[in-house]
C-alpha cells in the first residue's frame, strides 16, 4: 500500500495516523493474548498455573483474624503468631495474663 504523504491534507494525515494507531493497538493486543495463551499452556505442561508462576511460586496465604487487642489502643491487635508486640510484652512483664488481652 503506497501513500503519497506529501500531497495529503492535514486532515487526511491525522485520519491516517489515527487508523494506524488503532491497527497497532489491535495488533499488540492480539499478540499479547497469544503470548498469554502460550505461557498458560507452557505452565500447565509443567504442572503449574500461570498465576502461580507469576507469583514467584508463592501461594497467597489466608489472613488470620487477630486474637488479642491492646486495652489502651484497640486498633493495635495481634494474631498470637510471630513475635509479640511491645504492648503484649509490657503487659506480661507487668504481671498481666495473655487472657486479659483476648478479643
Amino acid at each position: 500500500m503506497n501513500f503519497d504523504l506529501e500531497n495529503m491534507s492535514l486532515k487526511e494525515l491525522r485520519d491516517l495516523h489515527k487508523a494506524v494507531g488503532r491497527q497497532i493497538d489491535g495488533f499488540e493486543a492480539k499478540k499479547k493474548e497469544q503470548a498469554m495463551a502460550a505461557a498458560q499452556q507452557a505452565a500447565e505442561e509443567h504442572g503449574f498455573s500461570l498465576k502461580e508462576l507469576l507469583a514467584g511460586g508463592k501461594v497467597a496465604k489466608a489472613t488470620v483474624a487477630p486474637k488479642y487487642a491492646n486495652p489502651e489502643n484497640k486498633s493495635e491487635t495481634w494474631t498470637g503468631r510471630g513475635r509479640q508486640p511491645r504492648w503484649v510484652k509490657g503487659h506480661l512483664d507487668a504481671g498481666g495474663s495473655i487472657d486479659d488481652l483476648m478479643i
